[in-house]
């Protein structure tokens, strides 16, 4: 198993919830929830039954019919299996539990008894859909699982994120030839993205082509829960539109691009559906930016961002057969800064940041200032941009910390380039993300 972060998350509710809480991982389809839960077990309890809900025998699943006696069922539940739990030193792992909705209403009275700790995996929107007619537990602690970031990318392919991040504590140029390999090494990222079954195929044969075949086996996974939800085939139009849409520079994203047709009031349901899905990203409009940023959004005024940088890639590129080796050789055209966005707004969500922008008119002007996304750190808001090549046009970012300078604290810039300074403006190569995240955090 690759080495995720959110063990460490696993870690610190078994520590500090159970058995109070049972934990519920939720997340997109094939992001390694399951893998990571299986891992834990393996590794910090003596025992552990795994429950998949998903391909469940009939005698096993009949052990749900009652459990009203706990002795009872836990003693069906052992010979069923075959395994033996320990009171305190086991976990039993209900996977899907989407899938059987009456076993996560049952989870309230399990984590009652105390006898053994409970993890639930599901994907995000059937767990919230399959809710009808059943008691949701309140004895769930939450962990979202996202798919890999790229410090957990370089873990995975053998590499140590040390030189960056004491890169990015010193900040010193790392020098032109040691950025340009570190810059690839992203790209690199980019290419796969962190779905563990799409690294998992790189690792093993070296191949893009082989790789890209596993994220479109994802995508048509993707597509066909998205029929599941909506058989209108609406609703996998709008998440097929949503790298379209960025490449366009569309300020917001519009329903009405993405499926061709006028819209309705059902197309708000399928936006809401795909955003609980976890497979997309939404980014907000600030009407006035502040500490407060969830206070301020606009809820009509969004663009999408995908859940994956290495899905954005094929489905963007899905007829260019050569798009690995021009994004590996920096040999795609200059503007393309929508595909490091996208990348920015994942490692973003990764750390359990919403994703906020903010665009307002020029004066006596058509056009518009952007900046792309803003943090919140202390008492002051941090103006981010993203740019794929240039770095010398800083309109936007001036123009903001002009306007909202009482509050403006850092400004960051992220690109190819190396670390620098631009007045106040702080310049950083995109591989170093992660450890300003970590600073702020």
């Amino acid at each position: 198993m690759f080495k995720r972060k959110v063990y460490n998350q696993l870690k610190q509710w078994k520590e500090e919830y159970a058995p109070r809480y049972a934990c519920l991982l939720e997340g997109a389809r094939r992001v390694g929830k399951t893998t990571v839960a299986v891992e834990f077990a393996k590794n910090e309890y003596e025992s552990y039954i795994l429950i998949d809900f998903a391909d469940i025998i009939p005698s096993l699943l009949d052990v749900f019919s009652d459990i009203s006696n706990r002795d009872i069922f836990f003693l069906k539940l052992q010979a069923e299996t075959g395994i033996q739990l320990i009171e305190r030193k086991s976990v039993i792992i209900f996977d899907e539990i989407q899938f059987f909705p009456k076993a996560r209403q049952a989870i309230k009275y399990l984590v009652k008894d105390g006898r053994y700790d409970y993890i639930e995996t599901g994907s995000l929107i059937s767990i919230k859909k399959n809710v009808k007619d059943i008691l949701i537990p309140s004895e769930e602690h939450r962990i979202k699982v996202y798919p890999m970031d790229y410090e957990e990318f370089l873990w995975a392919t053998g590499k140590s994120p040390e030189i960056l991040r004491v890169g990015y504590k010193s900040n010193s140029a790392m020098g032109n030839s040691l950025n340009t390999k570190l810059m690839r090494d992203f790209r690199i990222y980019m290419a796969i993205g962190g779905m563990p079954q799409a690294v998992e195929r790189y690792l093993e044969t070296n191949n893009l082509e082989k790789v890209d075949e596993v994220k479109r086996e994802i995508l048509a996974l993707y597509g066909e829960d998205l029929k599941k939800i909506d058989p209108s085939g609406r609703l996998s139009d709008i998440y097929a539109s949503v790298p379209a849409q960025l490449a366009l520079k569309k300020k917001r994203f519009v329903i009405t691009k993405a499926t061709g047709k006028r819209k309705t009031g059902k197309d708000e349901e399928r936006l809401f559906d795909l955003i609980d899905s976890g497979i997309v990203l939404p980014c907000y409009n600030v009407s006035a930016p502040s500490i407060a940023l969830a206070q301020e959004r606009k809820t009509e005024d969004f663009k999408l961002y995908l859940s994956d940088i290495g899905l954005f890639v094929s489905i963007i590129f899905r007829s260019d057969a050569d798009i690995y080796r021009k994004l590996l050789s920096d040999k795609l055209p200059a503007n393309l800064g929508y595909l490091y966005e996208n990348a920015v707004a994942q490692a973003l969500t990764s750390v359990g940041r919403k994703l906020y922008f903010h665009s307002w008119k020029k004066e006596e002007s058509t056009h518009s200032y952007e900046i792309d996304f803003i943090l919140s750190s202390s008492s002051k808001i941090i103006p981010i941009e993203v740019k794929s090549s240039s770095v010398r046009n800083h309109e936007s970012m001036i123009a903001f910390c002009d306007k909202y300078s009482s509050i403006v604290g850092r400004r960051i810039l992220f690109s190819q380039k190396d670390l620098g300074k631009d007045g106040p403006i702080e310049l950083k190569p995109i591989y170093m993300l992660p450890f300003f995240l970590e600073e702020i955090s």
